[in-house]
């Protein structure tokens, strides 16, 4: 028989197949040990609970099969129907599995059941009378929901459309699987507009296993949120050349609506402005284009407060949602790890608070300088996002002069995201879909954003326990020692630069 190792064709089928096979055996792990709304079987725990081995074995052979497939493609697909089919095919299994990898979707049917009952969702839903209440994880049950009204009210539609915990269940992973193809439509015409390749946009993003285990089977509210950001800049870069005005002010509300369900969304809407300015680079052309967008943004937060008859509780959530400490978060390392540094000593301080604040003074600073150099023509950013140092041209006739290149503009509000999720008090897997799908519509390099992200993949066990909570004290002391790692090698390179 020939060999046809080397046949583009049969590496895509396998790696098509591979990753279903990979889909098929996480639908097994969340069948045996997901975030069920009971636990197994008292005799049966030690093998099909959430640690237990064939759920554990099974959640590991799964998502390395998944893990595999995505990385092997992720320089190029052979095309966006190729993705497109292969990721339809990859989310079946998940879809009509038990939720895997987190129980914040029963946190989305109490508050949406509060909602419904005539209750404030944003006083917790512990004491409010929700029947699935002890399927929350405890240590959400008392915690405000941090979510803005657009999604506290669909989940309330989702109780009323499900009429009980299964269906409830369905029509929220049915919303996340919309925002996945919010994305699916709006990534590759993104893609484009940026100079790169529309398939591979598309596969590094929704092709993710990440996306795909904790967006999907654990139907997380990102996954809508990131497809209406995605959206929002699109629109913007499609149609700042011809209607400038109505691309800013629909760009903006489909920004608004994102912030409506995560208020993270409002990190893009500086970007966005200059996103949105048309011709020339001037000052005045950014403020009437920023106040377009700004003015579309706040229209759809206050639309959605008002129709969905919430009220602003949801900020105040955003400030519990440190109440979890672990090491996946750089800021809340380094002050775990000066915490056990201190107990060496026969000291017992907290630093974790301290150090997280420092984070986000410095997240602050940086967001300011980022924007800053994305407005002035992209700088360095420009460059690292094209190849050989240069700049990707874009797929599209050419800018007017002193404008610049629409995926510099882009990738800097994926670092932005990027900065957010890293200065974060506490970093779920998920969160790192924020940054992946505006770094992998604009980055020309892709590794040193793919590791994470695949690493992320296996973060959490099937039960939705953390693999971090698990390891606290070795994954501080190797989290603390990365952030030196990256510390320095940054320090090389800006000295590097300052002398060249």
């Amino acid at each position: 028989m020939p060999d046809r190792s080397g046949d583009p064709g049969t590496r895509y089928h396998l790696i098509r197949y591979v990753g279903l096979a990979g889909a098929v055996a996480l639908a097994v792990a969340a069948g045996l040990g997901g975030a069920l709304p009971d636990p197994p079987a008292a005799g049966w725990a030690v093998f099909t609970s959430g640690t237990g081995v064939l759920s554990v074995v099974a959640w590991a052979a799964g998502t390395g099969a998944m893990v595999w497939a995505w990385w092997s493609a992720r320089h190029g697909v052979p095309s966006v129907r190729w993705a497109s089919t292969t990721v339809g095919l990859w989310v079946v299994p998940l879809l009509v599995a038990p939720p895997l990898g987190s129980r914040d979707v029963y946190s989305y049917a109490c508050q949406g059941w509060i909602l419904r009952d005539g209750g404030d969702p944003y006083s917790g839903v512990a004491g409010q009378g929700c029947p699935w209440v002890d399927a929350v994880a405890p240590l959400w049950r008392d915690t405000p929901a941090p979510y803005g009204p657009l999604f506290v009210w669909l989940a309330g539609l989702a109780v009323a459309v499900g009429a009980g915990l299964a269906g409830t269940l369905l029509v929220l992973r049915l919303t996340a699987v919309a925002g996945l193809v919010l994305m699916a439509v709006a990534l590759p015409g993104l893609a484009a507009r940026c100079g790169l390749p529309a398939g591979r946009a598309l596969w590094l993003t929704v092709g993710c296993p990440m996306v795909l285990i904790h967006l999907v089977s654990g139907a997380h509210n990102d996954a809508l949120m990131v497809g209406l950001l995605v959206a929002a800049l699109w629109v913007i870069a499609a149609g700042s050349a011809r209607r400038p005005a109505v691309a800013a002010v629909v760009g903006g509300l489909l920004l608004g609506l994102a912030v409506a369900v995560k208020a993270t969304a409002l990190v893009v809407v500086p970007f966005a402005a200059i996103l949105a300015v048309a011709g020339p680079r001037r000052p005045a052309a950014l403020v009437r284009a920023g106040a377009l967008v700004v003015a579309g943004v706040v229209g759809a937060v206050a639309a959605t407060t008002a129709l969905s008859g919430l009220g602003l509780g949801w900020v105040a959530g955003l400030t519990h949602s440190g109440d979890s400490r672990q090491w996946t978060s750089p800021p809340t390392a380094v002050g775990l790890l000066i915490d056990y540094l201190a107990r060496l000593v026969g000291v017992r301080l907290d630093a974790v608070g301290a150090v997280r604040v420092v984070g986000l003074v410095l997240l602050a600073g940086f967001l300011v300088w980022l924007w800053w150099r994305v407005w002035r023509g992209g700088g360095p950013l420009a460059g690292w996002r094209g190849p050989d140092g240069r700049a990707v041209p874009v797929a599209e006739p050419a800018n007017p002069p002193a404008t610049w290149d629409r995926g510099t503009v882009v990738f800097g509000a994926g670092l932005a995201l990027a900065a957010t999720v890293l200065a974060a008090p506490v970093v779920y897997p998920w969160y790192l879909s924020w940054p992946l799908a505006l770094l992998a519509v604009a980055a020309y390099r892709t590794g040193w954003f793919l590791l994470p992200v695949a690493v992320a993949g296996f973060l959490v066990l099937p039960d939705g326990s953390g693999v971090a909570a698990l390891t606290k004290a070795p994954g501080t002391v190797a989290m603390c020692a990365l952030i030196v790692v990256l510390v320095v090698r940054v320090v090389r390179s800006a000295r590097r630069s300052a002398a060249s």
